[in-house]
């Protein structure tokens, strides 16, 4: 398996640890469980899916980015300022997506949700517009609309960081924005501290 980061910057950045609590649906995506009952989540699989999700976002224009939580509203600054991705961090304004009329009203072709559990106003609004959502879900997410997995702890700066770094490096890479690893941008940048 080819890996997008070092093992060992994942397992740093945190990236694997997931919840006590557990879903029945993310259970493909648990390698193990912790004696003190906390999920691991399978680093290869965390890699594929970034793989994955990539080469489905690079098919589309006007990628649309979500996250209020508040170690989400920090990497997607960075991530806005380093694409030309649309960004919401932040309170989701109801009417984003289905008010033509709301002066921020916004048509994308994809959303990609920082966590199910807290942006789900952004979730009702492209589940209403038909609109595909892509979204980090952790050991406890509920999948139910979600078309997308990107397996990975949505809790912590450093893993949100290191997950939207890669996946917004891989998807310029296959649009062809991007020339092998010369992104301008470091993991260190998104996560807000040296991973190493």
């Amino acid at each position: 398996m080819t890996e997008l980061m070092d093992r060992e910057k994942y397992v740093n950045s945190g990236v694997h640890l997931g919840m006590r609590k557990r879903s029945k649906e993310m259970e493909p995506f648990i390698f193990k469980t912790r004696p003190d009952g906390l999920s691991i989540i399978n680093i290869e699989k965390v890699d594929e899916r970034i793989e994955v999700a990539s080469s489905f976002l690079s098919r589309f224009d006007d990628i649309l980015f979500v996250g209020r939580k508040e170690n989400a509203v920090p990497v997607l600054e960075v991530l806005d300022e380093a694409t030309d991705f649309h960004v919401i961090s932040g309170r989701f304004m109801p009417g984003t997506l289905t008010n033509p009329s709301f002066e921020r009203y916004f048509e994308p072709d994809v959303v990609v949700i920082a966590d199910p559990l807290v942006d789900e106003q952004a979730i009702f609004e492209a589940i209403k517009k038909r609109i595909p959502i892509v979204a980090i879900c952790d050991s406890y997410t509920s999948l139910d609309y979600v078309d997308l997995i990107i397996p990975g702890n949505n809790k912590g700066r450093k893993s949100m960081g290191a997950i939207l770094y890669l996946l917004a490096r891989e998807t310029l890479k296959k649009k062809g924005e991007l020339d092998d690893d010369d992104f301008g941008y470091s993991i260190s940048d998104f996560a807000g501290e040296e991973i190493e």
